[in-house]
C-alpha cells in the first residue's frame, strides 16, 4: 500500500515494538511499517521463534538498507521477564514510540466443562496478562514524553462470543475493556490507544488453535474468501500514521462475506 510522504514523515525515526512478529499479522505489520516509512524506522521485533524473527530481519535489511532492527526472543506469557526485557533494551531502541500488542492465541474449541486447564492458562497469560503487563511497563516511557501509540489487537470474538470460544472470547473481551479504560485514563495526554478487531483472517492462528491439525484449520476458511495478515497490517499502520489529534479508536474488520463471528457465507 502506498501511504505517501505524510505517513513517512510521521513515522520517521520512530521506535516501534511489535510482539508476535515472527508470523501472521505481526510479521505483516513489521513489513508494512518498513514500507510506509521507506525504511526510516526502528523496529523491535519480538516473538518466541527467534529463527523466524532472524529471517524477517534479514529480509527487511535487504529491502531497506537504512532500517534499524532489534530482534529478541520474547514470550509475553512469561510475565516476570517483561520488565527486564524493556529495561535492558539497547539505548538506541529504549525510547519506544509505538507499542503493537499483537501476540495472542486461541487454543481448542472445547465446550465449557471440557477445556484443558493448560489451555485456559495459556490464553489468559498471553492474551490478557501479558498484554496488560507489557503495556504497564511501556506506559511510563510514553508518559514521560507525553506521546505514544498503543495498538491492541482484539477480535470479533471480544464483541460477539460464540460456542467453543468459552475462554478465547473472554480474553478478547478483556482486551476491549482494558483498551477502553486506558483510553479514558489517558484523555489528558497525547497518548493514543487504538484497538483493531479482526474477523476471519487466514494466518497460522487456526493451526495453533487446532494444535497443528491442518485439516481442521483449513475447514475454518473453506468456501470463504478470508482476509489475510496484510489486510490487518494496512489498517494498523493507517491508524498510527494519522495526525496526532486523530485516534482511530476501534476498528472492526470483516471480509466481504462475513457479518458476525458465526455469519460467514461459504461458497461450497
Amino acid at each position: 500500500m502506498s501511504y505517501g510522504s505524510k505517513a513517512a514523515e510521521r513515522l520517521g525515526g520512530k521506535i516501534i515494538l511489535i510482539t508476535g512478529a515472527s508470523a501472521g499479522i505481526g510479521e505483516a505489520t513489521a513489513r508494512e511499517f518498513a514500507e510506509a516509512a521507506n525504511g526510516n524506522v526502528k523496529l523491535i521485533l519480538t516473538a518466541r521463534r527467534k529463527d523466524k524473527l532472524d529471517a524477517l530481519a534479514n529480509s527487511l535489511s535487504e529491502t531497506y538498507p537504512n532500517i534499524k532492527l532489534h530482534v529478541a526472543e520474547f514470550d509475553v506469557s512469561k510475565l516476570d521477564t517483561i520488565a527486564p526485557f524493556v529495561a535492558n533494551l539497547p539505548a538506541e531502541f529504549s525510547d519506544i514510540d509505538v507499542l503493537i500488542n499483537n501476540a495472542g492465541k486461541a487454543l481448542g474449541r472445547d465446550p465449557v466443562g471440557e477445556i484443558l486447564t493448560e489451555d485456559i492458562m495459556g490464553m489468559f497469560q498471553t492474551n490478557v496478562l501479558g498484554l496488560i503487563t507489557l503495556t504497564q511497563t511501556v506506559l511510563p516511557i510514553f508518559k514521560a514524553k507525553n506521546s505514544g501509540d498503543i495498538v491492541n489487537l482484539g477480535s470479533i470474538a471480544g464483541r460477539d462470543p460464540y460456542p467453543g470460544g468459552g475462554i478465547y472470547c473472554p480474553t478478547k473481551a478483556a482486551v476491549k475493556s482494558f483498551s477502553h479504560v486506558l483510553r479514558k485514563e489517558l484523555i489528558n495526554t497525547r497518548i493514543r490507544v487504538l484497538e483493531v478487531d479482526p474477523g476471519n483472517v487466514e494466518t497460522e492462528f487456526s493451526i495453533v488453535r487446532f494444535k497443528n491439525d491442518i485439516s481442521k484449520a483449513k475447514d475454518v476458511y473453506k468456501g470463504t474468501e478470508p482476509l489475510v495478515a496484510e489486510d490487518i497490517a494496512e489498517i494498523i499502520v493507517f491508524g498510527v500514521t494519522r495526525k496526532q489529534n486523530t485516534v482511530i479508536a476501534e476498528t472492526l474488520v470483516f471480509s466481504t462475506n462475513q457479518a458476525s463471528a458465526v455469519h460467514l457465507y461459504r461458497n461450497e
